[in-house]
């Protein structure tokens, strides 16, 4: 489905009333970060916005977009959004999808030959591993939902990720292609056979490749081309152009005592230059403007002010459960990702999905769905409600400080007016 050539108008901001919001209880926003986050030196800066009833309602930039240099976080800050480059290129592979060019169940030998002998590991490390034949063939929706026996090297759990660790693959500085990436993918053993259990991955780097294979352009030019350019992402990239560079936040890590140190220097990040791997699982940086475009699309059903991403009907099929069984990730997961903890979350084609509010013990919607990066970036989107939330900010890792569960608490109760 091609995305037509007019470019959405930026969204309105209204009054916190005008959405059935509490413009007091919104505040508490700010001094919540500033006085648990901001202040004490946890994070640099942060940015939060709230979308509510086709208006933004709640926006705000707090301490610095790099420390060092005392530069404050502006509207136009530019910030590595790592992981939630994975819906967008989701998306991407589900407008091919509905051209009829790739099926879920289609097995991703199809598309990656390279990858016919793949085995399940069994004991042994790199290269003399023991493996056996996986139970069935990977198939594209187990790339999309994390259920392919891929992994993380990072996650520093088995042999496999070891060897992943050895290889580069999944590294937050990239290194190699994804031609290499997919050559040395092919020499390492799954997990787990194919939707036996959930484990956070590359598999959305996977279906970068795909994506380009299909296509026959690159991967870059396709989400340039379909989706960031009709949407306006105009400061949307996998590189900070030298125009844009001094708007590139500075990222940090923290130090376990409650401070942090400098992880990426903006003015020697390697994000100022055109990446040899273009990662469809967190290449990307982005602003808190142009996210909100994307996220506004698929509020709208896959829409925006004329250009369209995707029908509705497979926006519903992306953000309903995939998990074999209806399961959530708490029964599935093999996965350190601090996520895979929560009760009552499922894992769509691209998104993690809201199955029972009741059971994450935070308010919220059956159907809301979300994800973050791993410098503690986040969004979520819940239609019931008619509401985004995107809060960016650049502190690794993203399990640091329970702040995406702390931001529900306080986005949900300035609601006034529920649509439920």
């Amino acid at each position: 489905m091609q995305a037509q050539a007019q470019k959405p108008r930026s969204p309105a901001t209204g009054s916190a009333a005008s959405a059935g919001m509490s413009e007091t209880a919104l505040k508490r926003i700010d001094d919540h970060l500033k006085r648990v986050y901001v202040d004490p030196g946890r994070f640099a800066g942060a940015q939060t916005l709230v979308y509510r009833r086709g208006q933004i309602v709640y926006q705000s930039s707090l301490g610095y977009a790099d420390r060092e240099r005392k530069a404050p976080i502006k509207d136009d800050t530019i910030f590595r959004i790592y992981s939630m480059t994975k819906p967008i290129t989701s998306v991407a592979l589900m407008m091919l999808f509905e051209e009829g060019r790739i099926q879920l169940d289609d097995p991703v030998v199809k598309y990656i030959p390279e990858w016919a002998n793949l085995g399940v590991f069994q004991a042994g490390i790199a290269p003399a591993f023991l493996t056996r034949p996986p139970a069935r063939p990977m198939q594209i929706v187990d790339l999309l939902r994390h259920t392919s026996g891929l992994t993380y090297g990072f996650q520093n759990r088995t042999n496999v990720d070891a060897a992943y660790r050895d290889k580069g693959i999944g590294a937050f500085e990239k290194a190699g292609t994804l031609d290499s990436w997919i050559a040395d993918l092919a020499k390492i053993p799954l997990e787990f056979s194919p939707g036996e259990a959930w484990n956070y991955s590359v598999s959305t780097d996977v279906l970068g490749y795909i994506i380009q294979k299909i296509s026959g352009m690159p991967f870059e030019q396709f989400v340039r081309q379909r989706i960031l350019d009709p949407l306006g992402m105009t400061d949307t990239d996998f590189f900070v152009p030298e125009a844009k560079a001094h708007r590139l936040t500075a990222c940090y890590s923290a130090d376990g005592e409650g401070g942090m140190t400098l992880q990426d220097d903006p003015a020697t990040s390697s994000f100022l230059a055109p990446p040899d791997l273009i990662s469809g699982g967190g290449g990307l940086v982005s602003t808190t403007a142009d996210y909100l475009a994307f996220c506004r699309a698929l509020l709208n059903g896959g829409e925006l002010g004329g250009v369209r991403l995707i029908g509705p009907k497979t926006l519903r099929l992306m953000t309903t459960n995939h998990l074999p069984g209806n399961r959530d990730l708490t029964e599935m997961s093999r996965s350190m990702f601090s996520e895979a903890t929560n009760a009552g979350i499922g894992f769509g084609l691209g998104f993690a999905v809201n199955m029972n509010p009741a059971l994450t013990l935070l308010p919220g919607s059956v159907g809301e769905y979300y994800w973050g990066g791993a410098a503690s970036t986040a969004f979520w989107i819940d239609p019931a409600e008619d509401l985004i939330t995107i809060f960016m900010t650049q502190l690794l890792p993203s399990s640091s400080y329970p702040i995406r569960r702390e931001l529900r608490a306080l986005v949900y109760g300035a609601i006034t007016e529920s649509n439920l």
